[in-house]
């Protein structure tokens, strides 16, 4: 699958995991369902809890926070990271697994049990694709990884093995029951499951396995790696495919809301020096709490976010996003939350020239800026037929463009006119009306229950 415009960035809001197979939070912090017990007044039906639910495992990265169960959003800042932090947290914890094969090699020395165990090995493959069901993971991809996992465990246990028979037994560490380090790898396969749900649209990039080869060479570190089961590795793990499931789901299955933006369209979503703020993304993560769920926000671009959706990248996307009929047409969009239009935003020296609205605007002389693939550009392009059109990649920081003189109008919505007239005493809302009318919602797929559950949660708030 090429991939497409999200650039896979995701938040840390300092959420802690530790210890295996369970969330630690701050005592303000309201855990995953499936940790903690839901507060009464946010928990949503019970038939968004599948039976296979599952936390993510306790040391995963990157952390997240899940907003106090009061509803008000948390302290902690939203920062982003880059797309490879899960693809790193998989090869930390294939390594970290295949670490602990000399322990279990050494029990089963001592207490001479088979290093075969084909019930063992069965249950271990059958609990990974069991719990990767309902977060969409398919299972023959998942089944082949875990059945090279278990593989690569028993070639350890047999390599060490046969140097004890021939030099003699030589584990210096405490010997630790199987009963006690069956617990610590269930917990590793719980965690591998949720980073490879994270990971999935990375995973099938066609530079996937080039890309991170190195990576694979440095941090597969563990007895019994070599550059051929490194590759193996590789290969199964760009074989992990997301299935179609309902949306609704995979968030209950994954503990996990994970949330498109833009980080460019202020009051809604902004990123302004590593950390994201906005009235949109105080509204997600009061939105992930009430899902139970660890709210993580996942860059995308006005251009890409239809594709986006419709591939999997994220549950629902939020900040300011416009109901258009284009993007009805690929998935499905909440009850309206806040309602607007375009308007024209110009220099305050050169409003008065704009007052009588778009014919003043759409003349040769004039040089309207605009960012590209969202609703901004696709009015431009459809109303103004003789003005000069100027493309400026970055919504952040298109109105310095204005301020510079290097444009001389932008046509943008109401809302963020207000703003940036605020932020930049140069700049003035131009024409007093709006040109359209438009809506702002969640846009989502086309799953009923979630739909139902924002929808409700909306109108409750």
């Amino acid at each position: 699958m090429k991939h497409r415009g999200a650039c896979f960035r995701f938040l840390i809001l300092g959420w802690a995991y530790t210890g295996l197979g369970a969330i630690a939070a701050p005592a303000s912090i309201a855990a995953p369902a499936s940790i903690a017990a839901p507060a009464a007044s946010g928990a949503p039906a019970a038939s968004m809890a599948p039976a296979a639910s599952m936390a993510p495992a306790a040391s995963m990265a990157p952390a997240a926070s899940m907003a106090p169960a009061s509803g008000a959003p948390p302290a902690s800042p939203v920062r982003f990271t880059t797309e490879d932090g899960e693809v790193h947290r998989i090869l930390e914890l294939a390594d970290e697994r295949l670490g602990v094969m000399p322990d279990v090699a050494a029990v089963k020395w001592q207490t001479q049990a088979p290093i075969f165990d084909p019930p063992r090995e069965s249950a271990v493959i059958q609990r990974a694709v069991d719990l990767g069901v309902p977060m969409g993971l398919a299972v023959d991809p998942v089944k082949h990884l875990f059945e090279l996992q278990v593989r690569l465990a028993r070639e350890v246990q047999t390599m060490l093995h046969g140097d004890w028979k021939a030099r003699g037994f030589s584990h210096s560490e405490p010997i630790i029951p199987l009963e006690a380090l069956r617990p610590k790898l269930d917990g590793l396969t719980t965690g591998l499951l949720h980073a490879l749900y994270l990971a999935a649209p990375v995973l099938r990039r066609d530079d996937f396995e080039s890309r991170y080869a190195e990576a694979a060479r440095n941090q597969l570190q563990a007895q019994g790696w070599t550059d051929a089961n490194r590759q193996e590795l590789l290969e199964a793990l760009h074989n992990i495919t997301l299935m179609p499931v309902p949306a609704l789901q995979r968030v209950s299955a994954s503990n996990t809301l994970r949330i498109g933006t833009t980080g460019d369209y202020a009051p809604f979503s902004l990123e302004d020096s590593g950390t994201l703020t906005g009235t949109d993304i105080d509204r997600a993560q009061r939105l992930a709490a009430h899902l139970h769920a660890v709210p993580l926000f996942i860059h995308t671009t006005w251009s890409s976010m239809s594709d986006d959706l419709s591939q999997g990248v994220f549950d629902l996307a939020m900040g300011g996003v416009s109901v258009t009929p284009a993007r009805a047409a690929v998935g499905a969009f909440s009850t309206p939350y806040a309602s607007g239009g375009k308007t024209i935003l110009s220099r305050c020296v050169d409003k008065q020239k704009f007052t009588q609205g778009l014919a003043a605007v759409d003349r040769g002389s004039v040089r309207v800026i605009v960012n590209p693939g969202g609703t901004n550009e696709q009015y431009v392009r459809t109303h103004l037929h003789r003005a000069r059109i100027v493309v400026f990649p970055d919504n952040r920081g298109i109105f310095g463009e204005l301020v510079a003189r290097r444009a001389d109008v932008m046509i943008t919505d109401d809302a963020e006119a207000q703003l940036q007239s605020k932020n930049h005493p140069e700049l003035c809302r131009a024409y007093p009306g709006t040109l359209t009318h438009a809506d702002k919602a969640i846009f989502m797929p086309r799953d009923p229950e979630l739909l139902k559950v924002v929808n409700d949660w909306l109108a409750a708030h």
